[in-house]
Protein backbone atom coordinates (compact mmCIF):
# COMPACT_ATOMS: atom_id res chain seq x y z
CA UNK A 1 0.00 0.00 0.00
CA UNK A 2 1.39 3.31 -0.93
CA UNK A 3 1.52 6.19 1.12
CA UNK A 4 -1.47 8.09 -0.52
CA UNK A 5 -4.01 5.05 -0.26
CA UNK A 6 -2.36 3.86 3.63
CA UNK A 7 -3.45 7.77 4.72
CA UNK A 8 -6.73 7.38 3.37
CA UNK A 9 -7.35 3.51 4.94
CA UNK A 10 -6.20 5.43 8.08
CA UNK A 11 -8.41 8.04 7.81
CA UNK A 12 -11.27 5.53 6.92
CA UNK A 13 -10.76 3.61 9.94
CA UNK A 14 -11.29 6.13 12.05
CA UNK A 15 -14.61 8.21 10.32
CA UNK A 16 -16.00 4.62 9.98
CA UNK A 17 -16.13 4.34 13.73
CA UNK A 18 -18.00 7.15 14.41
CA UNK A 19 -20.54 5.74 11.88
CA UNK A 20 -21.28 3.08 13.63
CA UNK A 21 -24.95 2.86 14.99
CA UNK A 22 -27.41 3.98 17.39
CA UNK A 23 -24.87 7.14 16.81
CA UNK A 24 -26.44 10.07 15.35
CA UNK A 25 -26.27 10.19 11.82
CA UNK A 26 -26.30 13.79 10.87
CA UNK A 27 -23.13 14.13 13.01
CA UNK A 28 -21.75 11.13 11.31
CA UNK A 29 -22.62 12.74 7.97
CA UNK A 30 -21.07 16.05 9.16
CA UNK A 31 -17.83 14.22 10.30
CA UNK A 32 -17.34 12.56 6.63
CA UNK A 33 -18.35 15.62 4.75
CA UNK A 34 -15.27 17.34 6.85
CA UNK A 35 -12.94 14.30 6.02
CA UNK A 36 -13.55 13.39 2.68
CA UNK A 37 -13.01 14.27 -0.30
CA UNK A 38 -9.45 15.53 1.29
CA UNK A 39 -7.05 18.37 0.36
CA UNK A 40 -3.32 17.06 -0.55
CA UNK A 41 -3.16 15.41 3.12
CA UNK A 42 0.17 17.35 2.84
CA UNK A 43 0.64 16.82 6.65
CA UNK A 44 -0.12 12.79 6.55
CA UNK A 45 1.76 12.68 3.85
CA UNK A 46 5.24 14.40 5.67
CA UNK A 47 5.04 12.13 8.66
CA UNK A 48 4.86 8.95 6.62
CA UNK A 49 7.68 10.46 4.10
CA UNK A 50 9.89 11.07 7.13
CA UNK A 51 9.76 8.24 8.96
CA UNK A 52 10.14 6.56 5.58
CA UNK A 53 13.44 8.90 5.83
CA UNK A 54 14.48 7.25 9.10
CA UNK A 55 14.20 3.91 7.60
CA UNK A 56 10.64 2.43 8.44
CA UNK A 57 10.02 -0.50 6.82
CA UNK A 58 8.11 -2.81 8.84
CA UNK A 59 4.63 -3.28 8.48
CA UNK A 60 4.22 -2.29 12.41
CA UNK A 61 6.17 0.68 11.95
CA UNK A 62 4.05 1.94 8.65
CA UNK A 63 0.98 1.39 10.30
CA UNK A 64 2.05 3.62 13.56
CA UNK A 65 3.08 6.22 11.01
CA UNK A 66 0.05 6.29 9.51
CA UNK A 67 -1.92 6.22 12.89
CA UNK A 68 0.13 9.60 13.48
CA UNK A 69 -0.53 10.98 10.23
CA UNK A 70 -3.86 10.16 9.96
CA UNK A 71 -4.11 12.01 13.53
CA UNK A 72 -2.93 15.10 12.44
CA UNK A 73 -5.01 15.51 9.44
CA UNK A 74 -8.42 14.80 11.58
CA UNK A 75 -7.28 17.89 13.71
CA UNK A 76 -6.26 19.75 10.68
CA UNK A 77 -10.37 19.00 9.24
CA UNK A 78 -11.29 19.73 12.87
CA UNK A 79 -9.47 23.43 12.59
CA UNK A 80 -11.11 23.93 9.05
CA UNK A 81 -14.59 23.06 9.99
CA UNK A 82 -14.21 25.55 13.09
CA UNK A 83 -12.34 28.02 10.93
CA UNK A 84 -15.11 28.34 8.91
CA UNK A 85 -17.46 29.12 11.04
CA UNK A 86 -19.38 32.32 11.22
CA UNK A 87 -17.81 33.24 14.45
CA UNK A 88 -14.83 33.46 12.81
CA UNK A 89 -14.32 33.33 8.64
CA UNK A 90 -17.97 32.68 7.74
CA UNK A 91 -16.93 30.93 4.74
CA UNK A 92 -19.46 29.15 3.13
CA UNK A 93 -17.20 26.99 0.67
CA UNK A 94 -14.36 24.46 1.21
CA UNK A 95 -12.70 22.38 -0.93
CA UNK A 96 -14.55 23.15 -3.70
CA UNK A 97 -18.08 22.41 -1.62
CA UNK A 98 -20.36 23.83 1.03
CA UNK A 99 -18.42 23.95 4.19
CA UNK A 100 -20.12 21.65 7.45
CA UNK A 101 -21.76 24.73 8.86
CA UNK A 102 -23.49 25.43 5.60
CA UNK A 103 -24.51 21.80 4.81
CA UNK A 104 -25.66 20.66 8.69
CA UNK A 105 -26.14 23.79 10.22
CA UNK A 106 -23.94 25.82 12.94
CA UNK A 107 -24.53 23.44 15.93
CA UNK A 108 -23.74 20.40 13.81
CA UNK A 109 -20.24 21.69 12.44
CA UNK A 110 -19.34 22.47 16.26
CA UNK A 111 -20.24 19.12 17.32
CA UNK A 112 -18.23 17.30 14.36
CA UNK A 113 -14.73 19.61 14.84
CA UNK A 114 -15.15 18.77 18.51
CA UNK A 115 -15.32 14.86 17.35
CA UNK A 116 -12.85 15.02 14.91
CA UNK A 117 -10.52 16.32 17.79
CA UNK A 118 -11.24 13.16 20.00
CA UNK A 119 -11.03 10.91 16.70
CA UNK A 120 -7.76 12.34 16.12
CA UNK A 121 -6.51 11.27 19.79
CA UNK A 122 -7.99 7.85 19.36
CA UNK A 123 -6.59 7.16 16.41
CA UNK A 124 -3.42 7.77 18.10
CA UNK A 125 -4.06 5.89 20.74
CA UNK A 126 -4.72 2.55 18.64
CA UNK A 127 -2.14 3.05 16.35
CA UNK A 128 0.04 2.74 19.23
CA UNK A 129 -1.84 0.04 21.19
CA UNK A 130 1.07 -2.27 20.54
CA UNK A 131 4.17 0.82 21.38
CA UNK A 132 2.85 2.63 24.52
CA UNK A 133 6.24 4.07 24.67
CA UNK A 134 5.87 5.69 21.37
CA UNK A 135 2.65 6.55 22.45
CA UNK A 136 4.48 8.55 25.16
CA UNK A 137 6.83 10.30 22.57
CA UNK A 138 4.07 11.37 20.37
CA UNK A 139 1.27 12.93 22.47
CA UNK A 140 3.89 16.14 23.61
CA UNK A 141 4.27 16.31 19.85
CA UNK A 142 0.63 16.14 18.60
CA UNK A 143 -0.64 18.24 21.57
CA UNK A 144 1.97 20.72 21.01
CA UNK A 145 1.11 21.56 17.37
CA UNK A 146 -2.41 21.95 18.39
CA UNK A 147 -2.97 23.17 21.88
CA UNK A 148 -2.26 26.52 23.22
CA UNK A 149 0.10 28.42 23.80
CA UNK A 150 1.77 27.86 19.82
CA UNK A 151 -0.36 25.81 18.49
CA UNK A 152 -3.67 25.99 15.94
CA UNK A 153 -5.45 26.89 18.87
CA UNK A 154 -3.61 30.06 19.61
CA UNK A 155 -2.94 30.79 16.18
CA UNK A 156 -7.06 31.01 16.02
CA UNK A 157 -7.16 32.56 19.03
CA UNK A 158 -4.88 35.28 17.85
CA UNK A 159 -7.50 36.52 15.15
CA UNK A 160 -9.51 37.87 17.97
CA UNK A 161 -6.53 40.11 19.87
CA UNK A 162 -5.80 43.42 19.16
CA UNK A 163 -2.85 43.36 18.15
CA UNK A 164 -1.35 40.45 15.86
CA UNK A 165 2.18 39.49 16.20
CA UNK A 166 2.48 38.27 12.43
CA UNK A 167 5.25 35.93 13.09
CA UNK A 168 3.42 34.24 16.27
CA UNK A 169 0.20 34.00 14.35
CA UNK A 170 1.71 32.20 10.97
CA UNK A 171 3.92 30.18 13.31
CA UNK A 172 0.71 29.01 15.37
CA UNK A 173 -1.58 28.90 12.58
CA UNK A 174 0.04 27.05 10.16
CA UNK A 175 3.61 25.80 10.90
CA UNK A 176 2.81 24.25 14.12
CA UNK A 177 1.19 20.78 12.27
CA UNK A 178 4.07 21.07 9.84
CA UNK A 179 6.29 20.66 12.83
CA UNK A 180 4.06 18.46 14.21
CA UNK A 181 3.89 15.97 11.52
CA UNK A 182 7.38 16.19 10.59
CA UNK A 183 8.70 15.60 14.54
CA UNK A 184 5.85 12.59 14.90
CA UNK A 185 7.28 10.86 11.88
CA UNK A 186 10.53 10.42 13.17
CA UNK A 187 9.30 9.87 17.19
CA UNK A 188 6.64 7.16 15.36
CA UNK A 189 9.49 5.13 14.28
CA UNK A 190 11.74 5.43 16.91
CA UNK A 191 14.21 7.92 15.70
CA UNK A 192 15.24 11.50 17.31
CA UNK A 193 12.46 14.11 16.47
CA UNK A 194 14.37 17.15 17.53
CA UNK A 195 16.42 16.98 14.48
CA UNK A 196 13.69 17.32 11.74
CA UNK A 197 12.15 20.86 14.12
CA UNK A 198 13.89 22.89 11.11
CA UNK A 199 12.19 21.12 8.38
CA UNK A 200 8.57 21.80 9.68
CA UNK A 201 9.24 24.73 10.28
CA UNK A 202 10.17 25.91 6.63
CA UNK A 203 7.76 23.84 4.88
CA UNK A 204 4.92 25.63 7.29
CA UNK A 205 6.46 28.86 6.45
CA UNK A 206 6.28 27.91 2.57
CA UNK A 207 3.12 26.83 3.07
CA UNK A 208 1.93 30.02 4.79
CA UNK A 209 3.72 32.63 2.21
CA UNK A 210 1.75 30.09 -0.95
CA UNK A 211 -1.58 30.13 1.05
CA UNK A 212 -1.27 34.32 1.36
CA UNK A 213 -0.41 34.43 -2.47
CA UNK A 214 -3.08 32.00 -3.79
CA UNK A 215 -5.44 34.42 -1.35
CA UNK A 216 -4.40 37.59 -2.56
CA UNK A 217 -4.45 36.00 -6.08
CA UNK A 218 -6.71 33.67 -6.96
CA UNK A 219 -10.55 33.42 -7.30
CA UNK A 220 -12.65 31.18 -5.32
CA UNK A 221 -13.09 28.73 -8.07
CA UNK A 222 -9.68 27.85 -8.32
CA UNK A 223 -9.00 27.63 -4.58
CA UNK A 224 -12.40 25.71 -3.67
CA UNK A 225 -12.92 28.54 -0.81
CA UNK A 226 -13.49 32.02 -0.69
CA UNK A 227 -10.37 34.42 -2.04
CA UNK A 228 -9.77 37.11 -0.70
CA UNK A 229 -10.30 36.65 3.32
CA UNK A 230 -7.00 38.15 5.06
CA UNK A 231 -8.03 41.68 3.44
CA UNK A 232 -11.16 41.03 4.41
CA UNK A 233 -10.63 40.14 7.86
CA UNK A 234 -7.75 42.26 8.33
CA UNK A 235 -5.27 39.62 8.38
CA UNK A 236 -1.38 39.48 8.22
CA UNK A 237 -0.61 38.11 4.34
CA UNK A 238 2.78 37.90 3.29
CA UNK A 239 1.78 38.45 -0.14
CA UNK A 240 0.12 41.77 0.67
CA UNK A 241 3.05 43.33 2.86
CA UNK A 242 6.32 42.49 0.24
CA UNK A 243 4.37 42.27 -3.08
CA UNK A 244 3.96 39.07 -4.63
CA UNK A 245 6.79 38.98 -6.78
CA UNK A 246 8.91 39.28 -3.26
CA UNK A 247 6.74 36.49 -1.80
CA UNK A 248 7.42 34.45 -4.48
CA UNK A 249 10.69 34.67 -3.76
CA UNK A 250 10.60 34.03 -0.28
CA UNK A 251 8.96 31.21 -1.54
CA UNK A 252 11.15 29.23 -3.28
CA UNK A 253 13.95 30.42 -0.69
CA UNK A 254 12.05 28.37 2.05
CA UNK A 255 11.72 25.66 0.02
CA UNK A 256 15.59 25.54 -0.88
CA UNK A 257 15.68 26.16 3.07
CA UNK A 258 13.48 23.10 3.39
CA UNK A 259 15.17 20.95 1.40
CA UNK A 260 18.84 21.62 2.81
CA UNK A 261 17.36 21.37 6.44
CA UNK A 262 16.54 17.48 6.03
CA UNK A 263 19.10 15.36 8.31
CA UNK A 264 21.59 13.31 6.83
CA UNK A 265 20.20 9.57 6.94
CA UNK A 266 19.55 7.10 4.58
CA UNK A 267 16.21 8.64 2.96
CA UNK A 268 17.75 11.86 2.99
CA UNK A 269 18.07 12.28 -0.93
CA UNK A 270 14.37 11.01 -1.52
CA UNK A 271 12.71 13.45 0.91
CA UNK A 272 14.41 16.28 -0.61
CA UNK A 273 13.42 15.30 -3.81
CA UNK A 274 9.85 15.41 -2.59
CA UNK A 275 9.99 18.27 -0.74
CA UNK A 276 10.74 19.68 -4.76
CA UNK A 277 8.07 18.01 -6.13
CA UNK A 278 5.07 19.36 -3.74
CA UNK A 279 6.43 22.75 -3.66
CA UNK A 280 5.36 22.15 -7.57
CA UNK A 281 1.78 22.12 -6.55
CA UNK A 282 1.58 24.97 -4.38
CA UNK A 283 1.14 27.89 -7.12
CA UNK A 284 -0.41 27.43 -10.44
CA UNK A 285 2.63 27.11 -13.05
CA UNK A 286 0.88 29.94 -14.97
CA UNK A 287 1.15 32.18 -11.60
CA UNK A 288 4.26 30.70 -10.77
CA UNK A 289 5.68 31.60 -13.98
CA UNK A 290 4.23 35.78 -14.11
CA UNK A 291 6.25 35.56 -10.76
CA UNK A 292 9.23 34.44 -11.44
Amino acid sequence: MDADALIEWALESAVSESESPPGPPLLASAIRHAVFPGGARVRPQLCLAVAAACNAGSKDELMVSAGAGASLELLHCASLVHDDLPCFDGADVRRGKPSVHVAFGEPIALLAGDALIVMAFSTLARSTAGTPEILARLLPIVTAAVGAPHGIVAGQAWESEPGVETDAYHRAKTGALFIGAAEAGAASVGADPAPWRKLGEHLGDAYQVADDLRDMLLDEEALGKPAGQDAKCARPNAASDLGPRAAMAKLNGLIEAAADSVPDCEGAPALRNLVHAQASRLIPASLAHALA
